[in-house]
């Protein structure tokens, strides 16, 4: 199988010998995020992410189906991601890598079981009907933290995404078009968001936040901390590397909900300014009338 092309021995001393000194190549701060930038396609539920030269697309889509029968009230959401040869020569079709294995794992801890979209409300008709919500990631360039830039991706997508509006008049479903009534967004309960943190030294002892590529190929371990705005944590995912003290883990962890304030924050913002933009000449809220009407 074929691997990341690694750093010469040279590049290699030069980072290690450059945080010795409290000095990152791109001059951040350790605990400092590259620019973070987030576009909304045309259609509903597309979010483009680019975090530094990390660039991850989410699009969401959905579709009536069957529930499973062990859950005849809930609708079904799932999370696809793919890596293709076009963004790194490490990654191949049909043969997912640990890299991908690693980041589909975390997506579904973080996003699907913390329950972040209600899928009781993706029910149409129980045990006969229901939404099924399908997002696809699909990583367009690779220059380190694919985890964070991924899941704020998804997190975007899901939460700009409209479905079409339902009704239910004797045991007869109906799905209106967007011409017939505007589409609704999926029932969301909180925004969870990933922080990943590097370490390096002999011990772990300097930690980085949103480590590059060329940082994650010398560094000896990491830590992703799932967590929403109100600081309930979703998950922690140590995976192998040099062991790190429970303090520098309580350190990440309230670095993490820092930065996970200032994300939601700034989705928050990005969604508003979506919906201004598509609410031109007040279309919107003419459509909603109607529907109330």
């Amino acid at each position: 199988m074929p691997r990341e092309a690694e750093p010469s021995l040279n590049e290699k001393q030069f980072v290690l010998q450059a945080l010795k000194e409290n000095l990152r190549l791109d001059g951040r701060e350790f605990d400092q995020y590259r620019g973070i930038e987030l576009q909304f396609g045309d259609e509903h539920g597309v979010a483009n992410v680019t975090l530094g030269k990390t660039r991850v697309l989410a699009k969401a889509s959905a579709e009536v189906t069957v529930p499973y029968t062990d859950r005849p009230l809930d609708g079904i959401f799932t999370i696809a991601t793919e890596l293709s040869p076009m963004t790194s020569p490490a990654f191949e079709l049909n043969r997912p890598t640990e890299t991908e294995v690693l980041l589909s794992r975390l997506l579904e801890k973080t996003v699907r079981r913390s329950g972040a979209l209600d899928t009781e409300s993706l029910c149409l008709v129980a045990g006969q009907k229901c939404w099924s919500v399908r997002v696809d990631v699909h990583v367009m360039s690779h220059d380190g933290n694919l985890i964070d830039a991924s899941c704020f991706a998804v997190v975007a997508a899901l939460r700009h995404f409209r479905k079409p509006d339902t009704s239910i008049e004797g045991g007869v479903l109906t799905i209106y078009t967007p011409a017939e009534r505007e589409p609704v967004p999926l029932g969301w309960l909180h925004s969870p968001f990933c922080v990943t943190f590097s370490f390096f030294g002999d011990e772990g002892e300097t930690t980085l936040l949103d480590a590059t590529l060329l940082e994650e190929q010398v560094r000896v371990g990491s830590c992703t901390i799932s967590l929403n705005r109100h600081g309930e944590i979703c998950q922690i995912a140590k995976l192998g590397g040099t062991p790190v003290e429970a303090v520098v883990l309580l350190q990440c962890t309230s670095v993490a909900l820092t930065k996970v304030k200032d994300l939601s924050t700034f989705l928050d913002k990005m969604l508003a300014e979506d919906a201004k933009r598509r609410d031109r000449g007040g279309l919107v809220a003419e459509l909603s009338a109607e529907n109330d009407r």
